[in-house]
């Protein structure tokens, strides 16, 4: 009768048990081997996932943002999913960037016909407003003051509401002449200034005067010119989002 770890088995039953228990003990700590393998690259992933995506950026919620602004937001002459705010929520999404985007563009809208529409179209929940507004009062001559008074007045009050602002400038047309020119092209810097705003200096960057870019109008962007509105406005809006989420922790 042999012994094993110093046992006596008292029959063949009993040699039969300890041989199960000596080969489960075996598949245990293979069992145990195996699983401390799999968590080291369980482990491993989760660390290069966590370098590939931002940790302000990981989250179930996705942060709620609202455009407001007029026909270069609202996507006129556009099918819906061409729309500026559409394409950058899509833009926003392949780098792993989970946003909510409400369209508050409405053509034809002035700094204070947006101010008018303020409270409803800016509803509550709303973490970030992306500001575009002003191209149509230099188009009409509007006096800079108004415009600057309108604007500063939306800022104002969407700070009070503690929700962040992004601020796209925008230039005035050279018909009105160089003082006019003057006044409206520095309401932008100085409000950004003023309120401690991130700051997109001209929202037709690259875009503007382009005809193969633009409608037939002139004036507004072509799908392909909202592609590159959108490219280039991409890293100041990922880093104006990277501040909301950070002020989430």
């Amino acid at each position: 009768m042999a012994m094993v770890s110093g046992v006596v088995p008292a029959s063949e039953e009993d040699s039969m048990r300890l041989s199960m228990v000596r080969s489960y003990g075996n598949s245990a700590r293979a069992v145990e081997r195996r699983y401390g393998f799999f968590m080291h690259i369980a482990v491993l992933m989760i660390a290069l996932m966590t370098v590939a995506n931002p940790a302000w950026a990981e989250t179930t919620k996705p942060i709620k943002l609202v455009v407001l602004g007029d026909s270069l937001s609202a996507g006129l002459g556009l099918p819906a999913q061409d729309a500026f705010p559409a394409k950058l929520q899509k833009a926003l999404q392949a780098k792993g960037i989970a946003v909510d985007m409400i369209n508050a563009g409405v053509s034809g809208d002035t700094s204070s016909g947006g101010r008018d529409r303020l409270d409803w179209s800016v509803p509550d929940g709303t973490e970030g407003v992306i500001l575009e507004l002003g191209a149509n009062d230099a188009m009409r001559g509007i006096d800079p003051d108004l415009t600057r008074a309108a604007l500063t007045d939306i800022v104002g009050r969407l700070k009070a509401r503690k929700i962040a602002v992004m601020l796209c400038g925008m230039l005035a047309p050279p018909n009105f002449g160089a003082d006019y020119g003057a006044r409206f092209n520095s309401i932008y810097p100085d409000l950004a200034k003023q309120f401690d705003l991130p700051l997109y200096p001209f929202f037709l960057d690259g875009v503007a005067a382009d005809a193969r870019l633009n409608q037939a109008d002139g004036i507004h962007p072509t799908a392909a010119g909202v592609d590159i509105v959108v490219n280039n406005m991409l890293p100041t809006v990922e880093a104006f989002l990277r501040t909301i989420g950070e002020q989430r922790r």
